[in-house]
């Protein structure tokens, strides 16, 4: 008995290498050119950076994993981010204990993410249009309450909440970290993560089945919303003010994160540790070409290139996919 266990958990981890492998081997040889190319790039203390900014993209991307699953999209968690962080920011700064603040944030993101997955899983209306809706309404709010304008930070505990570190590991590599088991084991380990890769592989059959779509689709965008919320803060903590232009751009390096980790646009494929090694791809080119100094523009046409290239792989695959079931 335990001969095949051992086997099969032998089976399971080949598997999973075989469908990373191709990630995996990317991030290393980047890690490489990086580190001959800027012998900085390699140092703890850089690598300790590259985790830290990595790890706000990481809590959306987690979320994005999610949606993209069941076949969503999600393009309100940039504008997401920014409502949170003002609303939060403004609590604080009326003298609010933080924990209020931070419950304030988190249910400002939960409250955009519901009402998408409200509209999303009760009309026929298509998730791109709906969550880029929801996306300008919230920017043009952030916009006209601030006037366009900062708002500073004057609490120190809200300043700690992404600025400070438990030893050496920022707080915000914590909150990564977290997000990433927490996701991991939805997916992985429970009903409700079954039930996701049924919807995303074909939501009539999963609809037939008994599985309630509309609950599940409602309750992802709320999770959505709640990691762009916290990602939101942690931002805002880490800035020590608050931009209404936080956030912007943010929906398109989670997407480009969860595409390169495998997950399938399609819906019904993908994994939060495919999620993890697609984030790191992104942020060791962030990283690296700002070590490089690089100008930003330059470094806007290295990502378009990578997330072109990550979206046909998947247009390849499925395709291939679909080319062997007819077989």
């Amino acid at each position: 008995m335990k001969n095949k266990e051992a086997i099969q958990t032998g089976e399971r981890f080949r598997r999973w290498f075989m469908q990373y492998a191709g990630q995996f081997a990317f991030l290393i040889i980047l890690f490489v050119v990086l580190s001959i190319a800027s012998p900085t790039f390699r140092t703890a203390t850089n690598l300790i950076n590259v985790a830290r900014q990595v790890s706000i993209n990481m809590i959306i991307a987690c979320a994005m994993t999610l949606v993209l699953i069941i076949g969503g999209i999600d393009l309100s968690v940039g504008a997401v981010m920014a409502m949170s962080g003002m609303v939060s920011a403004y609590l604080s700064l009326m003298g609010i204990p933080f924990g209020i603040c931070l419950l304030a944030g988190l249910g400002v993101g939960a409250v955009s993410g519901l009402i998408d997955g409200l509209i999303l899983a009760n009309t026929h209306l298509p998730a791109f249009i709906v969550t880029y809706a929801i996306q300008n309404i919230l920017r043009g709010m952030v916009y006209v309450i601030t006037g366009a304008g900062t708002i500073r930070l004057t609490s120190q505990a809200y300043m700690n909440f992404g600025g400070a570190s438990l030893g050496p590991i920022p707080y915000p590599v914590i909150y990564m970290i977290l997000i990433v088991i927490i996701s991991s084991l939805l997916l992985s380990g429970s009903k409700f993560g079954r039930h996701m890769y049924a919807i995303g592989g074909n939501p009539k059959a999963a609809l037939f089945a008994g599985i309630d779509t509309k609950k599940i689709t409602v309750l992802i965008y709320t999770i959505s919303g709640i990691c762009a919320g916290m990602a939101g803060m942690v931002l805002t903590s880490r800035n020590s003010s608050m931009q209404p232009a936080v956030g912007n751009g943010a929906e398109m390096d989670a997407i480009a994160a969860v595409v390169l980790g495998g997950t399938s646009m399609a819906g019904g494929r993908g994994a939060i540790a495919g999620t993890v090694l697609g984030a790191f791809i992104i942020g060791f080119i962030n990283n690296g070409l700002n070590m490089l100094k690089m100008d930003s523009f330059y470094q806007y046409i290295c990502k378009g290139i990578v997330i072109l290239i990550a979206v046909y792989m998947d247009d390849y695959k499925n395709t291939k996919m679909l080319k062997g079931s007819k077989k």
